[in-house]
């Protein structure tokens, strides 16, 4: 397509220089016709393209909008111009984002506005489920990135998954989105750690700056967390429905190992979730030791292994 092959000409002028009209048509594969029909839209956008005479000849770029360039290619504009959620945007306070985009695309040369609007009307990233999943909207978030930024020491009130809440001061080294839930990421008592933006239920920042440790990548760090996480998930899932008067207790004795599905909506409504567990034996023990409060909803040959259970169990008694 144009839009491409212009793109390509300046990229090609950017990375070697000077090139003749024959050039370019052998190295895009197109007749040196094309390649002067090309060059005069390109001149006609208003890029300084200039053509030097003689036996040493050939098309280059004004060497001040060289520098501009920037080695700027293709998949850097494609990359650039893919948007990221705007709820996330709006997490961080950063509402001015998309603005500061359609700056920058007006001060690029037509071909790469061309290209960028190309982008923005091919693919939409949307980083939000079906329904809405009523997640807490993250007001702490603005507070947590100016203390990334400033590498300023912070003192937070945090409710842990059973309930229990903790103080402790942290130094936050980076804020992860996964899917739609934020995490900072810092450091506590010299160890790395993860907490959940949701559950932070106070923010106070002090006048303590800490040092960032050395060599310190967020993507690296986050990528081995969540593989040391996911590595250490039970594999074996039951999925249950659960009376309201026990899920605090369950949730504190599945821990991490638990998902809620779906939240009661009305008084006396179960709670779905799905549970992990590292074995069929493990889930029939735990869920047994609940009675009729769970339910299992799958695997159905669970219910089985369940009933088997409790007919060993009444019957050895009955003996």
């Amino acid at each position: 397509m144009r839009a491409d092959r212009l793109m390509n000409i300046l990229i090609l002028l950017q990375n070697r220089g000077k090139l003749t009209t024959g050039d370019l048509a052998a190295e895009l594969e197109v007749s040196e016709r094309t390649i002067q029909r090309d060059m005069d839209a390109l001149t006609t956008a208003g890029v300084p393209v200039l053509a030097d005479r003689g036996k040493a000849g050939g098309w280059r770029l004004l060497d001040d909008f060289k520098s501009k360039l920037s080695m700027l290619k293709k998949d850097d504009i494609r990359s650039l111009f893919v948007y990221p959620s705007p709820a996330l945007l709006n997490d961080l306070g950063l509402n001015g984002a998309i603005d500061t985009r359609e700056k920058l695309l007006s001060s690029l040369p037509a071909p790469f506005q061309e290209e960028a609007n190309r982008i923005r009307e091919r693919i939409h990233l949307d980083h939000d489920g079906w329904k809405d999943s009523g997640r807490k909207r993250e007001a702490l978030l603005p507070d947590l990135l100016e203390a990334v930024f400033e590498n300023k020491r912070i003192s937070i009130e945090y409710e842990k998954m059973n309930g229990d809440v903790i103080s402790r001061v942290i130094e936050p080294l980076g804020l992860v989105a996964k899917k739609d839930t934020w995490y900072v990421a810092a450091a506590h008592d010299n160890q790395l750690r993860n907490y959940r933006v949701s559950r932070i239920l106070l923010i106070e920042r002090l006048d303590e700056e800490f040092d960032r440790p050395e060599n310190f990548n967020l993507e690296q760090y986050w990528k081995k967390a969540k593989s040391e996480f996911t590595a250490a998930l039970p594999t074996y899932e039951v999925e249950v429905e659960i009376s309201a008067d026990i899920a605090k207790r369950v949730h504190f004795s599945a821990g991490r190992f638990m998902r809620v599905v779906r939240e009661p909506v009305k008084k006396g409504e179960r709670l779905r979730a799905v549970l992990h567990f590292q074995s069929e034996q493990e889930a029939v023990e735990f869920i047994l030791g609940f009675g009729t409060k769970m339910i299992i909803v799958k695997p159905k040959k669970l219910i089985k292994k369940i009933v088997a259970e409790a007919v060993s169990v009444i019957s050895y008694y009955e003996e």
